[in-house]
């Protein structure tokens, strides 16, 4: 059995879709009580465990420092000790905000790690945490996450594209759109692959993984729009131009050769993800 923590979040949805995974929400393990992670990995006794659960509100976290430490950092270094303990495979989802957006190439696993804003702040030191505590622990980068449930990108545009015939949209930050889906299934791929691929058992440390091809804001919203029936028209502007609480990296982009090489999975295709979604949420045009 597959433990997941989350449970209404997009990728926890995802996951939840899958045989011999449990996921479990806030009823259950209230990640603002560290504890209580620990207390569910002995009571479910899993094979693996799967972090998809997060602070995410990144504008917020300015506000709420505490709360985004104590649910992105020690949260899952406890999760991370208790599968050490338990010698059960300890998987993270993190983030491309770990990043301060500066470099002219995609990131690196191993390139270094500047966070701009609190949230970014905050899942950095849980990556840090979860490496001191189990160094065999997987910890999978990801980036402009979209799905058919819970808050995203996608979602917005549709929502104001109901209601706008023009949306200004950011076009100098550039980064790779990931399905929730796709997340889920490499997850999911790479949790039972630590479990009977002798060849990946020691299998740890960073990866990235995104959607190909690297987009900007602007043009992923345009894609969106393209594939329905709206006429949204897309102002493409700087972020600059973009008042946000939180600063936000302008380069996104993830290099995700590691887990082509270690676990032979390539990036997903979001266009293709995309159509999918849009279908699932009734919007894909004819």
């Amino acid at each position: 059995m597959i433990l997941v923590f989350g449970k209404t979040g997009q990728v926890a949805v995802e996951l939840s879709k899958f045989k011999d995974v449990v996921c479990i929400g806030r009823e259950v393990s209230d990640l603002e009580i560290p504890k209580s992670c620990e207390t569910a990995i002995y009571k479910y006794n899993p094979k693996v465990v799967i972090n998809a659960a997060a602070y995410t509100a990144v504008d917020e976290a300015e506000n709420n420092e505490t709360l985004a430490y104590k649910i992105n950092s020690e949260a899952p270094a406890l999760m991370a000790t208790t599968c050490n303990v338990l010698c059960i495979p300890f998987i993270h989802i993190s983030t491309e905000y770990v990043f301060n957006g500066k470099n002219q190439n995609p990131w690196l696993t191993n390139d270094k790690t500047a966070p701009l804003c609190v949230y970014g702040h905050s899942k950095r030191n849980g990556e840090l945490a979860i490496l001191n505590a189990n160094s065999n622990a997987i910890i999978l980068r990801t980036s402009w996450i979209f799905s058919a449930t819970g808050k995203n990108f996608l979602k917005t545009i549709l929502e104001l594209s109901k209601k706008n015939s023009e949306l200004s949209i950011v076009s100098d930050q550039v980064g790779g759109p990931t399905s929730a889906q796709s997340i889920a299934r490499v997850c999911y791929k790479i949790a039972n692959s630590l479990i009977y691929d002798k060849n990946n058992i020691s299998k740890s440390g960073i990866y990235h993984f995104s959607g190909m091809p690297f987009v900007s804001w602007a043009d992923f919203a345009e894609e969106i729009i393209i594939n329905t029936n709206f006429k949204t028209v897309v102002n493409k502007i700087r972020s600059s131009e973009y008042n946000t609480l939180a600063k936000r990296p302008l380069n996104s982009r993830l290099d995700s050769s590691r887990l082509k090489e270690d676990f032979n999975e390539l990036s997903s295709d979001w266009k293709k993800d995309l159509r999918i979604v849009l279908k699932e949420l009734g919007e894909l045009a004819p």
